[in-house]
């Protein structure tokens, strides 16, 4: 006869502290390898350094390249000071419909400044009003003002935290960061930043000054992202994590109308793909476009977040770096190789 063994306490406490056996892994997707190759393959023609992240936002499927390395947002930055200046409507800090009027030291240079469309600064723009110019045309006065109304980096970085996500910093206004990165030194205060004062002290910028202004900002840290957390927060938005679904709607409306960045994302997608998107450039080797690519039928959505930096290409060379990417992931999610 079989004798069964009495189990002691001490043995039961023994047991439970030995090492559970490894979880298996699961293997790699061979596709998503194969799309990572991809990337990395078309990434030189950027003529610079290349970081992208890709996230197929129904799946969760997830491809990175420099996928934590910092690069400069540029206008990028912009999603994020959306993103607190609607969490601050959400909490009834702040109205879609207050106005704020613009003066003269408002209106700095860059893409789509104010001054183009208005005769004279006075005027007052609501928050939507501004929202739309900063994110349809990054409109780099309308962010400026809304990055104060929004209680300026500090406020958005912490919101950012909130949300879980690292590996993003907004630390500078525009006039600011572009003055930096140009080499234009010594800003006046802020209430004397007129469009004259502005193009008077680039003017007095040398060839010299603008070498070492561009090789200085490629060390700093500061107004910069790495794909993997911008594709973060371009996710938080999508899955109303960041913002409820009135504002998140609301948001990606927006994004979804972006008149910038057209050979960029969009650039080698098929006719009448929908991208909600955000671009950034500056002009001394730094091209981005981060955003959101609508599939067809029911392969769903994918974020593409692409940031070129430090290239001696032309703009156009590095936009044909990010379209030929985001064809590459489209593609793939399109057709799913590997899964039949």
């Amino acid at each position: 006869m079989m004798r069964i063994r009495r189990v002691t306490p001490a043995a039961l406490v023994a047991l439970a502290l030995l090492p559970l056996p490894a979880h298996p892994q699961t293997p790699a997707d061979p596709g998503l390898e194969r799309l990572r190759l991809e990337i990395e393959r078309l990434a030189p023609i950027s003529g610079g350094t290349m970081g992208v992240g890709v996230v197929h936002l129904e799946t969760g499927a997830e491809v990175f390249v420099n996928g934590d390395v910092p690069f400069p947002m540029a206008s990028t930055f912009k999603v994020p000071v959306a993103v607190q200046l609607l969490t601050m409507v959400e909490a009834g800090a702040l109205r879609m419909d207050s106005m704020i009027t613009v003066r003269e030291s408002d209106l700095h240079p860059g893409s789509g400044e104010i001054s183009r469309l208005l005769n004279d600064p006075g005027v007052s723009l609501s928050v939507r009003n501004l929202m739309e110019l900063m994110l349809l045309i990054s409109d780099n006065s309308a962010t400026d003002i809304l990055l104060r109304t929004a209680g300026g980096g500090a406020a958005v970085n912490a919101r950012l935290a909130e949300l879980g996500i690292e590996g993003i910093s907004v630390d500078r206004p525009t006039i600011e960061l572009i003055a930096d990165a140009v080499g234009v030194k010594e800003l006046p205060p802020e209430d004397q930043r007129t469009p004259t004062a502005y193009r008077e002290l680039q003017r007095r910028v040398t060839d010299a000054d603008r070498a070492a202004a561009r090789e200085a900002f490629y060390r700093d840290t500061r107004d910069t992202a790495t794909p993997r957390g911008m594709s973060r927060l371009l996710s938080t938005i999508w899955n109303r994590e960041a913002l409820g679904e009135e504002r998140a709607s609301l948001l990606l409306d927006i994004m979804f109308r972006c008149e910038t960045g057209a050979a960029r994302l969009k650039g080698m997608l098929p006719p009448g793909t929908r991208v909600a998107h955000k671009t950034g450039s500056l002009g001394i080797g730094v091209t981005v476009d981060v955003g959101i690519l609508e599939l067809p039928g029911d392969a769903g959505h994918v974020i593409v977040a692409a940031f070129v930096k430090e290239s001696g290409a032309d703009t156009a060379t590095q936009e044909r770096a990010i379209a030929h990417v985001a064809r590459a992931a489209y593609d793939w999610f399109v057709l799913r190789p590997g899964t039949s």
